[in-house]
C-alpha cells in the first residue's frame, strides 16, 4: 500500500504540473486572440510584429493567415495541418521561417479567427517546457524509487515477521489442542504489541487450564462424594429386601431409600447452584436491594427454628444504602451462615445477626459461641466438598456457596480471628 500511494502522488504531482503549464499557455493564447481581435487589420499586423520583436528568447510562434491560408505575416510558413480555429491547444509540428538553422520544430499551437476573416496562428515552443517536465519526472523517480524500495522491503519485513507470529500462535493452538494445556507463547522483557497481546492469550490460557483443573478435580469429587451414598444406599435396600417379610417393612426400606435419593439430588442441586453463579451472566438480573430488610427477612426465617432448637438468635440492624445485588442470592448467602452458626455453635447458644456500615462499607456478621474456624482450614472450607468437623451431617457445599454468591456480588467474605463469626462486607460505593 505504500507502493501504490507513492505512485499514485507521484503520478498526481505529474499531472498537476503538466497540466498547469498547458492553462498557463491557454491562457495566454485567449489573450492573443483577444488583444489583436480589437484591432484594424494594419494594426493587427503592426502589433503582431511588435510582439515578435519583443519576443527575445524566440519561443513564440505568431501569424496571420487569410482566409485562403496564405500567409500575410508572422514567423511561421504556414497552418499545420489538423489545426483549426476554434478547437482546444495541440502539439503540432511547425516550420518557422525566422529561426536561422532551424526548418522546423514542435510547439502547442492555438488558431483563432479575427473579425476580418484572418486567422490568427499563436504557438509556444515546447522545448522549455519538455525540459522542465524532464526535470520534473527525473525528479519524481530519485524521490520515487527510494520510497518504492523501503515500502517493499518494509513490506516483505512485517509480513514475514507478522507470518511468523502468526505461525507461533498456529503452533501453541495445535498443541494445546493435542493437550498440552501449559504451553504458553513467548513474551519479551520489553514486549511490543504482538508481545501485550501474547501476555493476554497467556493469561486466558492460565485462566482455562485452572478451569480445567476445577471441573476435573468438581468431577473427582462428585465421584468421590456419590460413590459412599450410593454405595450405602445399595446397601440399605439390599439389607431391606433380605430382612422386609410384609408391607410395612417394604415401606421402611423405600423411604430410607428415598431419604438417601433426596441427599443425592440436594447434593447435585448444589453443585448445579455453584456452577450457575459461576456465569458472570447472572449479574445482568442484579437490582436495588435494602440489606436492612434483608436481613431482618433472614432473622424472621429462622427465628422458629432457633427456638425449636432451643437458641437464642439476636439480630441488631442499622440502615445502610441499598446495593445492587441478587435479593434471593444474597439471603440464600445469608440463611446458610444462619444455618451453619446454629450447627455448629454449642446447645442452647445464642447467634448473633448484625447489620452495620463501617466507612461507607455495608458489613453483615452472623456470630455464634461455637469455637470458630482456625486460620489454617478458613482457606479449605469455602471448596467444594470439605467438611472440618465429620460428625455434622451435609455435603461440604455451604460455604462454597457463600462464597459464590460473595464473588459473584464482589462481596468479601471475612473470618473474625478472636471469636467465631463470618462476615460479608460490601465494599463502598465509587
Amino acid at each position: 500500500m505504500l507502493a501504490v500511494q507513492s505512485i499514485l502522488l507521484a503520478g498526481l504531482f505529474w499531472a498537476l504540473a503538466s497540466g498547469s503549464h498547458r492553462r498557463v499557455v491557454e491562457n495566454g493564447f485567449a489573450a492573443d486572440c483577444r488583444a489583436l481581435a480589437v484591432l484594424s487589420p494594419s494594426e493587427r499586423r503592426i502589433e503582431l510584429r511588435a510582439m515578435l520583436t519583443r519576443d527575445i528568447h524566440r519561443d513564440r510562434f505568431l501569424a496571420l493567415f487569410d482566409s485562403r491560408g496564405r500567409l500575410l505575416d508572422g514567423n511561421v510558413a504556414g497552418i499545420p495541418d489538423g489545426v483549426y480555429p476554434g478547437a482546444r491547444s495541440m502539439v503540432s509540428p511547425v516550420r518557422p521561417t525566422e529561426l536561422p538553422g532551424k526548418d522546423s520544430d514542435v510547439a502547442r499551437l492555438a488558431l483563432c479567427t479575427m473579425p476580418d476573416g484572418s486567422r490568427l496562428l499563436t504557438g509556444v515552443d515546447l522545448d522549455d517546457a519538455q525540459e522542465a517536465l524532464r526535470v520534473v519526472e527525473r525528479s519524481l523517480f530519485i524521490g520515487l524509487a527510494p520510497g518504492l524500495l523501503f515500502a517493499l522491503g518494509f513490506g516483505l519485513i512485517a509480513g514475514g515477521r507478522a507470518a511468523k507470529q502468526v505461525d507461533v500462535v498456529r503452533g501453541l493452538a495445535e498443541r494445546i489442542i493435542s493437550g498440552e494445556l501449559d504451553r504458553r507463547l513467548p513474551v519479551g522483557a520489553k514486549p511490543d504489541s504482538f508481545g501485550l497481546l501474547c501476555a493476554d492469550i497467556n493469561t486466558m490460557l492460565d485462566r482455562l487450564q485452572l478451569l480445567v483443573a476445577e471441573i476435573r478435580g468438581v468431577g473427582d469429587d462428585i465421584a468421590h462424594q456419590l460413590r459412599t451414598p450410593v454405595t450405602r444406599l445399595r446397601a440399605r435396600i439390599e439389607r431391606g429386601l433380605l430382612r422386609a417379610h410384609d408391607r410395612p417393612s417394604f415401606e421402611t426400606v423405600a423411604q430410607d431409600a428415598l431419604g438417601e435419593i433426596d441427599k443425592l439430588l440436594a447434593l447435585v442441586a448444589a453443585l448445579l447452584r455453584i456452577r450457575e453463579l459461576g456465569d458472570r451472566a447472572r449479574r445482568s438480573r442484579f437490582a436495588p436491594v435494602n440489606l436492612d430488610m434483608l436481613v431482618d427477612d433472614a432473622c424472621e426465617l429462622h427465628r422458629p427454628t432457633a427456638e425449636d432448637l432451643g437458641i437464642t438468635l439476636e439480630c441488631a440492624i442499622d440502615r445502610v444504602a441499598p446495593i445492587e445485588g441478587d435479593a434471593s442470592l444474597l439471603i440464600e448467602a445469608l440463611s446458610n451462615l444462619i444455618d451453619n452458626a446454629m450447627k455448629f455453635g454449642p446447645p442452647g447458644g445464642r447467634v448473633q445477626v448484625s447489620l452495620c456500615s463501617v466507612a461507607g462499607e455495608a458489613i453483615i456478621t452472623v456470630a455464634d459461641e461455637g469455637d470458630g474456624i482456625s486460620p489454617a482450614e478458613r482457606n479449605l472450607v469455602t471448596q467444594r466438598f470439605y467438611r472440618g468437623r465429620r460428625d455434622c451431617e451435609g455435603a461440604g457445599l455451604g460455604l462454597s456457596l457463600v462464597k459464590a454468591i460473595a464473588d459473584l456480588h464482589g462481596f468479601t467474605l471475612d473470618f473474625a480471628d478472636q471469636k467465631s463469626a463470618v462476615s460479608l462486607v460490601c465494599p463502598a460505593r465509587r
